[in-house]
């Protein structure tokens, strides 16, 4: 009987592999748990971006010119098309995509004066901050001034996973969502040049601040860790929401609203 050489190495664990950088490239790679844990982030945006489009979709009109017109029916178009995406990677891992989407009322809001917290609300997996209904354009512009900040600390983060199909989609749409971004900064900068509508503004940055805060989630999240493990995630929820309050603090300082 032969002994194996002794520098043959063992395979390294999964978890061990993905939680140093490994990827993984086919749903037949992925254990149970990996499949489950994948299948809620993306569940949570595609969710998120369809709730997001829907609510922007009601507010296109109110627009005040054909330019923000334009800016917010693009920002409705290109979340829809980041949502189909994550979809398609959803299929091929079972999801029952066609139903999933079409299905569901995306436009569905609750009274402006609930406080769900971070708490999941409903029959999906929207951030809860999609859960509020806008109230008039200035309102729809800082809603996606403070979430498109929020959502692009976000990509930067998932851009990183190590499913590398779902990796590249994410890099892929983050300087879209980017430019969603932008295109509410520049909306809001024109806005406060009428300067009677500074309390407006103001009283929207009050409502929607705290609601966006809370949808980076809890600081003692067990699905973080498990995320870490297969390296889904490498970034906590504080240090996230603190990178958020930090960009939010500087923009509201340049735009004279600190």
């Amino acid at each position: 009987m032969t002994n194996e050489p002794a520098d043959v190495a063992a395979p390294m664990p999964l978890e061990s592999y993905l939680a140093q950088g490994g990827m993984l490239t086919t749903p037949e790679n992925a254990p149970p748990r990996y499949r489950g844990e994948l299948l809620r982030l993306m569940a949570t945006f595609v969710d998120s971006e369809l709730a997001g489009a829907a609510g922007f979709a009601d507010v296109v009109n109110l627009g005040p010119g054909i330019k923000e017109r334009i800016a917010a029916s693009r920002i409705v178009l290109e979340k829809l098309d980041h949502a189909e995406r994550v979809l398609e990677i959803m299929g091929e891992f079972g999801a029952d995509v066609s139903r999933y989407a079409n299905h569901h009322p995306w436009t569905e809001r609750v009274a402006r004066d609930r406080d769900l917290g971070a708490a999941r609300h409903g029959s999906d997996m929207r951030l809860a901050v999609l859960h509020y209904p806008l109230q008039g354009w200035t309102d729809a512009v800082v809603m996606n001034v403070l979430m498109g900040r929020a959502v692009v600390i976000q990509l930067g983060e998932f851009s990183r996973l190590s499913y590398q199909p779902l990796a590249e989609i994410f890099r892929t749409v983050a300087p879209r969502e980017r430019r969603h971004m932008e295109l509410g900064e520049e909306g809001l900068r024109k806005i406060l040049e009428d300067r009677s509508a500074r309390p407006a503004v103001e009283a929207s940055i009050a409502y929607w601040r705290p609601r966006v805060a809370a949808s980076f989630g809890s600081g003692t999240s067990a699905h973080f860790e498990t995320q870490k493990k297969f390296g889904l995630r490498r970034t906590g929820n504080p240090d996230l929401a603190s990178e958020w309050e930090r960009q939010v603090s500087v923009l509201l300082h340049d735009i004279g609203l600190a």
